[in-house]
């Protein structure tokens, strides 16, 4: 091979054919596929839109998780939750209504036979907690929305189950001081009333250490859970994440093909194409 002749099966006084003209009932099906090339102008490093766009969201959506990121976001939504267990119980404290009983030397009694406001307290505390399970569920699902999926699903369970028993324990506190001050010093045969408190719920201690709260104390727990699975199936994204539309992606270009230059004209002793 030389810069005179670059084929060396090629001789050297072999003329240039020129390309068979195309028929007009040729088919473009019919074209060699290889033949095709790139469009004039174009960058052949330049990354296709497509492509530019898979690897995109690529970097954005599926980078790895860092596991402590993840423990410090469920540990600060379930401190967050716990906090708003103290407007929940005192909600619950004024909706809920106090029994009357009475005082007699062997303590108090209930001063109706079968009195309907311990139901009543249980049964405002599972509504009030069925419905802020499904309102934390809801507002982590758009605060923590880097975090959905099973972190997002963690934090509102957790921070749900711990919220209950803290609206449980402030509810049941207002007023109490009072009742076992009449409790004390009260005569027998004095009416007054007791605070509302849970009769299907509460909580018990596993080896003595671990609290394990049962019965309605639950429910917030499992709205949370309910509700964010809901929105995990009706998620328009397969990742549940909010993803781009590729439109939006402004500084991805396809490239505009620079103008392509006039052909040259031929040299005098150039053989004419035939004409078809």
């Amino acid at each position: 091979m030389s810069p005179d002749n670059p084929d060396p099966e090629r001789p050297v006084d072999e003329p240039d054919q020129p390309a068979p003209p195309r028929t007009p009932d040729e088919k473009p099906s019919q074209v060699d596929p290889s033949a095709e090339t790139a469009p004039s102008g174009s960058d052949p490093g330049q990354v296709p839109a497509s492509a530019a766009y898979q690897s995109s969201l690529e970097l954005r959506f599926d980078e790895p998780r860092r596991p402590l990121r993840a423990v410090a976001t469920v540990l600060g939504a379930v401190l967050a939750l716990a906090a708003l267990g103290v407007p929940l119980g005192l909600l619950w404290a004024a909706l809920a209504p106090d029994t009357p009983v009475l005082k007699t030397a062997e303590g108090a009694i209930y001063a109706e036979p079968q009195p309907e406001q311990p139901i009543a307290a249980d049964g405002w505390f599972s509504l009030l907690g069925l419905a802020f399970g499904l309102i934390v569920a809801l507002a982590l699902w758009f605060v923590l929305r880097r975090r959905r999926g099973p972190v997002g699903l963690l934090a509102a369970v957790l921070g749900a189950l711990v919220a209950a028993p803290v609206a449980w324990q402030v509810g049941r506190r207002i007023g109490l001081a009072t009742f076992d001050r009449l409790l004390a010093t009260a005569p027998a045969g004095q009416a007054f009333s007791k605070p509302a408190d849970l009769r299907a719920g509460g909580v018990d201690w596993l080896l003595g250490v671990l609290p394990v709260p049962h019965g309605n104390l639950l429910l917030p727990a499992f709205g949370a859970a309910v509700m964010y699975t809901l929105l995990a199936g009706w998620s328009r994204w397969p990742g549940l994440r909010p993803e781009p539309e590729p439109g939006e992606f402004s500084w991805v270009s396809a490239g505009t093909p620079a103008p392509t230059a006039a052909p040259e004209p031929p040299a005098p002793d150039a053989a004419e194409p035939p004409r078809g």
